[in-house]
């Protein structure tokens, strides 16, 4: 690892992080508050994907459906309004509106080969959002000084790297420069990501071998065609397989990759200081392993 040790960590002019671990446990809050502290670089993966290579493919989805409003399409046509997606670190719901949920298109869906065709583009796209972070290390501290840098993963980097393979591409091109840090949601975080999910079915980026599966055993268990798919049901249902899924992955990343921090261990947590002391606690508990 970059750090092998609480004293590497602490001795290090440069601290450079790499969170990873389901959304909503608590990497971008962590992310706010070492940038807040003005002495560290927040690289947002989603937020590159959604900019720098999935801009365009967002906008164009928002262009086809004004295309839909006579009105609207005439502005269009004669290029007197232009649409832009507003995507943040704090709001990535255009991104989200793009990748879709498959089913019932009277129900807001997508036919799941246009759905798979997203879910390719997101896959390369978030493959060269991670390959960026090297240039973002070093545009960080040669443009505004920083010498410390934490990048804020998506939730599904488990499903661009494989978790078994110590010579994988992506990380071993990443932790030459950051170490990975599991924040790790216990039962009852599950549940509580579950029950948000439930009210507010996201689209989701899944690996391709797990949604081909997922969604065949979806129409089986169901008994219906992809027509008669609800698209908020199925992304509740794939959401509950993909959690039991990942946990067991984001484990294997971070014991060989990196270091676990019980994510429940956060709340109480409000100052840079304070989170570089569950670091140093983390790394002396994997020198003991």
């Amino acid at each position: 690892m970059l750090y092998a040790s609480s004293q590497d960590w602490k001795n290090a002019n440069q601290k450079r992080i790499m969170l990873f671990g389901m959304s909503g446990l608590g990497k971008s809050y962590l992310s706010n508050i070492l940038r807040d502290s003005g002495s560290w670089f927040h690289y947002s993966i989603d937020y590159r994907i959604g900019t720098r290579y999935m801009g365009e493919h967002i906008v164009d989805n928002f262009k086809v459906e004004a295309m839909n409003n006579p009105f609207l399409e005439e502005l269009l046509r004669s290029d007197s309004i232009y649409i832009a997606s507003n995507i943040t670190f704090d709001n990535l719901a255009p991104l989200a509106s793009y990748l879709g949920k498959p089913g019932n298109k009277d129900k807001g869906g997508i036919t799941f080969e246009e759905y798979l065709r997203r879910q390719r583009l997101h896959k390369k796209a978030e493959i060269a959002a991670m390959l960026d972070t090297r240039h973002f290390i070093d545009r960080s501290k040669q443009l505004y000084g920083y010498d410390n840098f934490v990048c804020d993963t998506s939730g599904s980097i488990v499903e661009i790297v494989d978790e078994e393979n110590e010579h994988d591409p992506v990380m071993q091109e990443v932790t030459q420069d950051l170490l990975p840090i599991w924040l790790k949601g216990s039962d009852a975080h599950k549940e509580i990501l579950i029950e948000r999910f439930s009210k507010n079915p996201k689209p989701m980026y899944y690996n391709e071998a797990f949604l081909l599966q997922a969604w065949q055993d979806y129409l089986e268990e169901q008994n219906i065609g992809e027509n008669a798919v609800d698209p908020n049901h199925f992304m509740l249902w794939g959401y509950r397989k993909l959690i039991e899924s990942r946990s067991s992955r984001y484990e294997k990343l971070a014991n060989r990759w990196g270091i676990t921090i019980e994510a429940e261990k956060l709340a109480d947590i409000k100052t840079a200081a304070q989170f570089n002391d569950l670091i140093e606690q983390a790394l002396d508990i994997k020198k003991t392993l």
